[in-house]
């Protein structure tokens, strides 16, 4: 009894001081992160108590105001990210179980009494997963927070690109299937400063993102490629571009202007529906060259929907699916009997994770992984 009250307030203390907010102030804190997502407050990575909330500055230097860019989320996260996981949120726990067996051994061979992070926790399925360690964990969408709340794990709602923890506090992190819902290089490049920032010298961070390279080449056919028009619009170069006000929903931008994008599709119909007739194009000159430039526009395709189906009963639970439809966010398909929801995918070429990683001078790269369709790093803090 007495290891276990021992072990308990250790935790508690541990959490806490990650935060550097005192115990009572848990209530405001849940509060605080709650409303986070909506109003784009900035949370200092060091502050403490009521400084953990940045104030607005009248001035703004270049550096400012480019990590200012950097944290402000773009539309189409807001919009294929983050209110399409708070809508499928239930459906989506239900079917996030099973534990990857590489990440499962990376947290079980980590050392006794560790304080783990896990950024992008979802419903959780990784936390307390290594019981002689001690996990937090958060997530950008309310509801799937709330379902680890449920689980009594300790959790809360933050933004995986400005994190709301005090510097080098872990021993370790894990942002599992994360970075490929942002939408810019910065933006993937901060979350990952941010992981490095959180853990202490010689702490380990494990990311796993889905890969361009997929084991089963038959999902890039249900897939819906963005049209480089649709990226710029809603993403811009590098920091999050103005939307139009004219272009509120996804068949408003037209996607046939592009004929790289346009003879992917045609391609990937033919190689879907008739592999022999596409096979025997490449015996002539011309045919050959299409076939080999169509191939590598598949290739180079990084950012893609990939649709959600919440089946009609699991939809009526919640109100958020006739929002959705209403609103052009989701659509139905009597056919499969569900709604249907887009989120927005970058999936990752190989080597990309780690030129993201080689300007950052505080870490070093201890492993790098091909799994189940996912590319995976696992860096280690030097200083």
């Amino acid at each position: 009894m007495i290891i276990t009250f021992l072990r308990q307030n250790r935790f508690l203390s541990a959490t806490w001081k990650a935060l550097c907010v005192p115990t009572s102030s848990s209530a405001w804190l849940s509060k605080t992160y709650s409303t986070m997502r909506e109003d784009n407050s900035n949370v200092h990575s060091s502050g403490c108590g009521s400084d953990l909330i940045q104030k607005s500055a009248s001035t703004c230097d270049d550096e400012k105001c480019s990590s200012r860019n950097v944290e402000s989320t773009p539309e189409i996260e807001k919009k294929y990210v983050h209110r399409v996981y708070d809508a499928i949120a239930p459906h989506f726990s239900s079917t996030r179980f099973a534990k990857w067996p590489k990440v499962a051994t990376f947290l079980k061979t980590l050392p006794p009494g560790s304080l783990i992070l896990d950024a992008g926790c979802g419903n959780g399925k990784y936390l307390g997963l290594n019981p002689d360690c001690y996990f937090i964990g958060c997530d950008i969408s309310a509801p799937l927070i709330k379902i680890c709340a449920d689980r009594e794990h300790e959790v809360l709602v933050a933004d995986a690109v400005n994190l709301p923890y005090r510097t080098g506090f872990g021993d370790a992190a894990i942002s599992i299937a994360v970075l490929h819902h942002l939408s810019t290089e910065n933006r993937r490049k901060r979350a990952i400063e941010e992981l490095v920032r959180a853990v202490k010298k010689g702490g380990l961070v494990l990311i796993t993102v889905w890969a361009v390279e997929q084991e089963d080449k038959s999902l890039l056919t249900k897939w819906t490629p963005l049209a480089p028009k649709y990226v710029e619009e809603w993403v811009g170069s590098g920091s999050p571009g103005v939307r139009s006000p004219s272009s509120s929903i996804l068949e408003s931008i037209p996607e046939t202007d592009d004929r790289s994008v346009e003879s992917t599709r045609e391609f990937e119909a033919n190689m879907a529906t008739n592999p022999e007739k596409t096979q025997n194009l490449n015996h002539h000159g011309e045919d050959d060259e299409m076939a080999l430039r169509q191939e590598k526009n598949i290739k180079d395709q990084q950012e893609y929907f990939v649709p959600w189906h919440l089946p009609y009963h699991r939809a009526e639970v919640s109100g958020a699916s006739m929002t959705a439809l209403a609103s052009g966010l989701a659509k139905k398909d009597d056919k499969k009997g569900a709604v249907v929801y887009n989120r927005y995918y970058h999936v990752f070429g190989e080597g990309e994770l780690e030129r993201l990683v080689s300007g950052m001078d505080n870490i070093i790269v201890v492993d790098r992984f091909y799994d189940k369709s996912n590319w995976c790093i696992v860096l280690e803090k030097t200083y």
